[in-house]
């Protein structure tokens, strides 16, 4: 079998064997070839797996995004999709084989990391690929959404009706309704200032936007958008929204990086009249909307997951590109049996810069390079997979600094689809 690069040629087949792959067949493009998920594929960045008959069997390939790391720094960071291996011919290696080609490759580019959305949680993992952002839906009934007021007693004038006996916000501006088709340029200007500032986010690249790629509102099913702008004007959230059946009006993203604006946001959809319930498709776990209901259960929880896996490539590279927020030291001892290495690295962090370096002192903490992914970004704590039985701690205040040195600022999200 034969793991080979793509070009231009290759776009038809590799489709073709794609959604062939999952037993799917493919949607209709435009004249242009836009307006499908798959319109925005990079085919210098694709793989193929082709048969010894000259068959192809598999496909890999990978999206040229930047990924927001804690302390807000911008990094590239290849996004893996379209992996996928015919029924014929499963369980023989291919997946395994193109896995490794792609990272190698992906090393040879000097890139230190990549992200995948994981079909399947039990695949990825052994490839050295870790969930490290998680996301929920909420589901809100109309006649439970009435906001409390705050009791810290913030003032400010809202943006939205205060018939539901909602809280005043500190957000001074305005909501305007638009077709996601007559704005798309403003989203991509909110949602690119959005992603800088949260950390886990990836960039949507302005091929995304141009070849309606992905998922709405990118993609040219019809959506409304609520766009907020600010007390000058400028546009500084949206939420994307269709009606649903039965009621319900679902919601694809609420992007914005304020939190005021994000509940000037949810107040207006909450506040749509014609639905008997509103659905948000993403909301950071961690987030205080669900707080600001004055009753504390109208905000159902569903479906909170993983969404974007994370995979090292270069430990020390990585380690030192993020921004830390305490000071400290530890010794990591990391092991990548997909890659057939073993590493001792000497985290060191002071005035949130971080060094890292080769050593051979005793390890704090030992773990699989897919843990690592998943702390990188700090969603998860590296106390809970010492609970868990993943990493192991070898001195008892280890997992305890290990905590105050990844623990972030703001909790990772992300909810950009690839």
């Amino acid at each position: 079998m034969q793991i080979r690069p793509t070009t231009d040629q290759d776009h038809e087949v590799f489709v073709d064997t794609l959604h062939a792959a999952f037993a799917r067949f493919p949607e209709t493009p435009g004249e242009d070839g836009s307006g499908v998920w798959w319109a925005a594929l990079e085919m210098d960045r694709a793989l193929l797996a082709v048969a010894p008959d000259g068959r192809p069997v598999g496909t890999a390939a990978a999206y040229s995004f930047e990924l927001t790391l804690p302390g807000q720094t911008v990094v590239p960071a290849p996004g893996v999709t379209a992996v996928g291996v015919l029924p014929s011919h499963r369980r023989r290696g291919v997946l395994t084989a193109m896995m490794r080609h792609q990272l190698t490759e992906l090393r040879e580019r000097g890139e230190f990391l990549s992200v995948l959305l994981a079909s399947e949680a039990g695949i990825y993992r052994r490839f050295g690929y870790g969930p490290a952002t998680f996301t929920a839906r909420l589901t809100v009934p109309r006649h439970q959404s009435a906001f409390a007021r705050p009791r810290a007693g913030a003032t400010g004038r809202t943006v939205t009706d205060t018939s539901h006996d909602a809280a005043t916000d500190t957000c001074a501006g305005s909501i305007e309704v638009l077709k996601a088709s007559d704005c798309k340029d403003v989203l991509e200007e909110v949602y690119d200032r959005y992603r800088r500032a949260q950390p886990g986010a990836l960039s949507r690249p302005h091929r995304w936007w141009e070849r309606a790629a992905g998922q709405p509102p990118i993609a040219p099913a019809p959506r409304y958008v609520a766009l907020h702008r600010d007390a000058d004007g400028v546009p500084d959230g949206y939420a994307s929204y269709e009606p649903g059946e039965s009621g319900t009006l679902k919601v694809d993203e609420v992007i914005t990086a304020d939190d005021a604006v994000f509940t000037a946001l949810v107040r207006h959809l909450l506040d749509h009249d014609l639905f008997t319930e509103v659905v948000i498709k993403h909301v950071p776990a961690d987030h205080p909307v669900r707080w600001q209901f004055a009753d504390f259960r109208a905000a159902q929880v569903a479906d909170g997951g993983d969404w974007l896996w994370v995979r090292l490539l270069d430990v020390p590279g990585a380690l030192t590109a993020r921004g830390w927020f305490a000071d400290g030291e530890l010794v990591l001892d990391v092991d990548d049996p997909f890659l057939g290495e073993r590493r001792r690295h000497l985290l060191t962090v002071r005035d949130g810069k971080a060094e890292c370096v080769p050593t051979d002192r005793e390890p704090d903490l030992s773990l699989d390079i897919s843990d690592l992914g998943s702390l990188y970004l700090g969603g998860t704590a590296p106390s809970t997979l010492v609970r868990a039985g993943h990493v192991r701690a070898h001195h008892p205040d280890a997992a305890r600094r290990a905590d105050a040195l990844f623990r972030t600022d703001r909790a990772p999200h992300c909810l950009h689809w690839f």
